[in-house]
C-alpha cells in the first residue's frame, strides 16, 4: 500500500509552463482520477509521476521518499497506455512475461504471476494468441495484465478506454473498479470523461490549464463545486448557467425573472454580475413557473428525456425529464426550479457563493 504526495510540482518545456505548482496527497489504496479537458496537463502530470518526464520544480514523494532523481523503472510504478503498447509479434503469454524476464525474475515466479493475472483478467484462454488475434477489450486486458504481473506500488492509467466502443467502455470500467477492489493498490487514472471519473474514483482532481481547480470525492465536487468551471465539468448533462445580477430581493436574470436567494449567499453589492447555476434535473415543468422556454430539440431515451431549449434572451438551457415526454420541438413551456439546488457564481471570478 503506497501513499503519493506532490509538493509544488511544476513542469515546463522551455518557456512554456505546463504544470503550475500542484500540491496533492493521494492516500494509500485510493483510486484517484485526473479529469479535465484536452490540453489541461493531466497526462503530463501522470508522466511526471511515473518518471517518464523530469519535473522542473517541486518534489514527488512515494511512501515518504523523494523520487525526483529515481529512474522510472525503479519507482515501483506500472503504466497502462491508451494505445495498449503491446508487442505484436509476441504471444499474450510473452507480452505478460517479457518485463519480468528483463528484471531477471525466476521462471517459477513468472509462471505464477502470469497465470494469476490471466485468471484474474479472464484472458487465460488467449495466452497463446498474438495481440492481432484479440478484440480491443481483450488487448486492453492484456495491457492491464502486463502491469499487474509487475506487482507495482501504484498503477497509472493514461486514458486506457478511449479506443473502445461505448458498451465496452462501460464493462471495462467495471472491471478496472473490481480489479482495484481485489488488489487494493493505489491507482491513478487519467480521463477526459467525467462519467468515468464519477463512477470509478475515490477522489477526483479536476485540472484546467495545468492547475488543480478542485480535489475531493466525486459527490463533494458534484454537490459543492468550488467554481463555475468545476460545476460545469462535473455532471452529465452539464449544469445550466443563467446570466443575472444581484438585486434587492435576490438574483435578477437577464430576462427580468427574479429568484429569491438567501441574502447570506450573496457576497457582492446590488448590481454585481452573477451566474445562476441549476442542473437539468432540478428544472420542473410547471405552467405557473417563472421561466419561459422555447423547445429546440427533444431527446427521448425511453427511461428519461432531455429537452433542449432557449430563453427569451437566447440563452441555452437543458431540462431533464424522467420517463417519456409529449413535449415537441417548437413548444413553449414554463418551468420552475428546485430552489434548494441553486448555485450562485460570481461572474468576474467564477467562484461559487455559499
Amino acid at each position: 500500500m503506497t501513499k503519493l504526495v506532490l509538493n509544488n510540482v511544476k513542469k515546463s518545456y522551455g518557456d512554456v509552463d505546463v504544470i503550475h505548482g500542484i500540491d496533492m496527497e493521494i492516500q494509500s489504496g485510493e483510486f484517484c482520477v485526473f479529469v479535465g479537458p484536452s490540453g489541461c496537463g493531466k497526462s503530463t502530470l501522470l508522466r511526471v509521476i511515473s518518471g517518464l518526464e523530469d519535473i522542473s520544480a517541486g518534489e514527488i514523494e512515494i511512501d515518504e521518499t523523494v523520487v525526483n532523481q529515481v529512474p522510472a523503472a525503479q519507482r515501483g510504478l506500472a503504466m497502462v497506455f491508451q494505445s495498449y503498447a503491446l508487442y505484436p509479434h509476441m504471444s499474450v503469454r510473452k507480452n505478460l512475461s517479457f518485463g519480468l524476464e528483463n528484471l531477471k525474475t525466476s521462471k517459477a515466479e513468472i509462471e505464477k504471476r502470469v497465470t494469476e493475472a490471466a485468471r484474474m483478467l479472464q484472458i487465460d484462454p488467449y495466452l497463446d494468441r498474438r495481440p492481432g488475434q484479440l478484440s480491443g477489450g481483450q488487448r486492453q486486458r492484456v495491457a492491464i495484465g502486463r502491469a499487474v504481473v509487475r506487482e507495482p506500488k501504484v498503477f497509472l492509467f493514461d486514458e486506457p478506454l478511449s479506443n473502445l466502443d461505448a458498451e465496452l467502455r462501460v464493462s471495462m470500467r467495471r472491471e478496472i473498479g473490481a480489479l482495484h477492489r481485489r488488489l487494493g493498490n493505489t491507482m491513478i487514472y487519467v480521463t477526459h470523461d467525467q462519467v468515468e471519473a464519477m463512477t470509478m474514483a475515490d477522489k477526483i482532481a479536476v485540472l484546467r490549464a495545468g492547475k488543480v481547480e478542485q480535489f475531493g470525492t466525486p459527490l463533494d465536487l458534484f454537490n459543492h463545486p468550488k467554481n463555475r468551471f468545476v460545476a460545469g465539468f462535473i455532471g452529465s448533462p452539464a449544469m445550466n448557467f443563467l446570466q443575472g445580477k444581484v438585486g434587492p430581493q435576490g438574483i435578477i436574470l437577464d430576462d427580468e425573472t427574479v429568484f429569491p436567494v438567501d441574502p447570506a449567499r450573496l457576497h457582492g453589492p446590488e448590481g454585481t454580475a452573477v451566474e445562476l447555476g441549476v442542473r437539468p434535473r432540478d428544472l420542473i415543468i410547471d405552467q405557473t413557473g417563472p421561466i419561459n422556454l422555447s423547445i429546440l430539440e427533444v431527446e427521448q431515451l425511453g427511461a428519461e428525456s432531455y429537452l433542449f431549449a432557449e430563453l427569451s434572451t437566447g440563452e441555452s438551457i437543458v431540462v431533464h425529464q424522467p420517463g417519456q415526454t409529449d413535449v415537441k420541438i417548437g413548444d413553449g413551456l414554463r418551468v420552475s426550479v428546485n430552489r434548494d439546488a441553486l448555485f450562485v457564481f460570481d461572474k468576474a471570478s467564477g467562484q461559487a457563493w455559499y
